[in-house]
């Protein structure tokens, strides 16, 4: 509930505080006593844009500070866990506007975004104006009030997840198929091209070595006649190095214990020879190994020729490049196999919680079917409660297909002067009559909808007498579980309040300000007579008041 409101420095408020009872509350004042600036600075803290405008005085920033009491709802302690704010037993919501125009606002001290403000103002007060009833025609309102009388909580929530569930999962299925489609639109290039590198057969790094191959052979009759000449002069010639090597350390040898470097200088001659034979050995091994080879070149020239082609096509420049590229449109021709199993499994899955989702909506709409003609029965006797004797509501069902709130198209439809013309509310009933309607339905929900603070602003415009009283008796009622705020101009209502505030107007020099008191029970009486009778009321209005205040 709204404990208490402070309002500094908006539109021709200086600073008032208002401290408000748990039951009904009701304000009055004249007409253009301002009202409907108390409401406005109230809507601030509900999440309203601001205005620079509202600002008495320029040089100082406007402040509306409101002070609630959560009680138990869950949906308020989940909204403060969830944006990181301290669940406590006051919530304090204040809204700043600056002198540069920039609004700030704060959920116990803690700045929040509007939109924040907003969602928590909806758990908190519910702002019920005499033309704001664009919710009454809203399809989702029409359906979450045959839901509250239903008691569908539980079976809503449980059906939302799933149908979420169903529409992923569906999102999930067409991507695949955009897929598959992409990859068989792809898959005869692919298969041609892997066919192609497979048919090829390339081993790693086998064109480089095929390269190398070539020169080799290419070049082998003078490679051979060099391997050959260096082998000669080596082993084989006149004066052969090895042979000659061989005896210079002979002839060393004979003189080494004469001289103490001799024996190691004979020693690396020794090692010089063995290393030169080792050499000599190898060069006739490697051109043993040389043969020029007209049919292999031409056999590598052509291997060559093809990958140099396969490189060329798909702009790579190694034999591992082309296995690579080998190696992903494999995976893209399996993957076009495998997507069709994936395709079958996530159609099956999709199938699955389609069927579960039409179960739910199913036993949604019975539970929704059963309250309909009751309600349209409590609704109007409500509405010949309030004055509407003639008007009737009826509710419009029909199946269509699911959606996030079933699978149900609801809509309420009115004929307010037995002419058997029901059609949509919002096309029919005019602002007062749709006031009035509005009232009826929330004071057959607000319990089951955990409605919080109810404010109405002047919605018994256009009534009087015994409807105006029926209309106090309803929010009397609606007062008895949650707290009632209400701006009316009917003696009839503020007769029933708890506490009962009056808004007035006083000079102050030039200035004109708007303030606010609570009347004690006599104070009542007289503001009552007066809108019984005027600003002098007689006798008859005295005691008349007396009796509303006390009934």
């Amino acid at each position: 509930m709204l404990k208490q409101l402070h309002i500094r420095n908006y539109v021709i408020i200086d600073t008032l505080e208002i401290q408000f009872s748990n039951g009904m509350n009701i304000v009055t004042g004249e007409t253009g006593a301002g009202k409907s600036i108390i409401l406005g600075a109230l809507s601030l803290i509900l999440g309203e844009r601001a205005d620079t405008a509202a600002l008495v005085d320029k040089e100082k920033k406007c402040i509306i500070e409101g002070l609630f009491t959560p009680g138990t709802v869950s949906e308020i302690t989940q909204f403060l866990e969830a944006n990181d704010l301290d669940p406590a037993p006051e919530i304090t919501i204040r809204r700043e506007i600056g002198i540069n125009g920039k609004s700030r606002a704060f959920i116990n001290d803690t700045p929040v975004n509007l939109a924040q403000l907003q969602q928590l103002s909806s758990l908190l007060v519910d702002l019920h104006q005499q033309f704001d009833t664009l919710q009454l025609g809203d399809t989702g309102f029409q359906v979450h009030v045959l839901d509250a009388l239903a008691n569908n909580a539980k079976l809503i929530g449980d059906y939302r997840l799933i149908f979420a569930e169903w529409q992923q999962h569906k999102k999930k299925l067409e991507h695949l198929k955009e897929q598959q489609a992409q990859l068989d639109k792809e898959s005869d290039y692919n298969q041609f091209q892997y066919d192609e590198l497979a048919e090829a057969n390339f081993l790693e790094n086998e064109l480089e070595e095929i390269d190398a191959s070539l020169k080799l052979l290419s070049n082998s009759e003078g490679i051979k006649g060099a391997l050959g000449r260096a082998y000669s002069e080596l082993e084989e010639g006149e004066q052969p190095l090895v042979q000659q090597l061989k005896s210079v350390a002979h002839l060393l040898g004979n003189y080494s214990s004469f001289h103490k470097d001799l024996p190691d200088l004979v020693s690396r001659l020794n090692s010089a020879q063995v290393e030169l034979q080792d050499i000599a050995t190898e060069l006739e091994h490697i051109s043993n190994g040389i043969h020029y080879d007209p049919e292999k070149i031409e056999t590598l020239s052509d291997r060559l020729s093809m990958g140099y082609r396969l490189q060329k096509k798909h702009g790579v420049h190694t034999t591992n490049e082309l296995l690579a590229l080998q190696k992903e449109l494999e995976e893209k021709l399996q993957g076009a196999a495998h997507i069709q199993e994936d395709i079958a499994a996530l159609e099956a899955a999709t199938e699955q919680r389609r069927i579960s989702t039409e179960t739910l909506a199913q036993k949604i709409s019975e539970a929704r079917k059963k309250q309909i003609a009751p309600f349209e029965k409590k609704v109007d006797t409500l509405l010949t409660q309030v004055g509407m004797p003639n008007a009737a509501l009826r509710v419009s069902f029909e199946k269509k297909a699911p959606g996030a709130q079933g699978a149900d198209a609801v809509d309420f439809l009115f004929d307010a002067n037995k002419s058997g013309q029901f059609k949509p509310v919002n096309k029919v009933a005019s602002g007062g009559e749709l006031s009035r309607l509005m009232l009826c339905i929330k004071s057959l929900v607000a319990q089951r909808m955990n409605l919080p603070t109810l404010i109405f602003d002047e919605i018994d415009t256009g009534i009087s007498g015994e409807a105006a009283k029926q209309v106090g008796i309803i929010m009397k009622d609606l007062a008895s579980s949650r707290q009632v705020i209400c701006i009316t101009h009917q003696p009839q209502i503020a007769g029933r309040a708890d506490a009962h505030y009056f808004v007035y107007k006083e000079v102050s020099g030039k200035q004109v300000r708007t303030g606010m008191r609570q009347l004690d029970t006599e104070e009542r009486i007289t503001a009552i007579a007066k809108m019984l009778s005027g600003e002098k009321p007689t006798a008859a209005a005295l005691e008349n008041a007396r009796e509303m205040v006390q009934a």
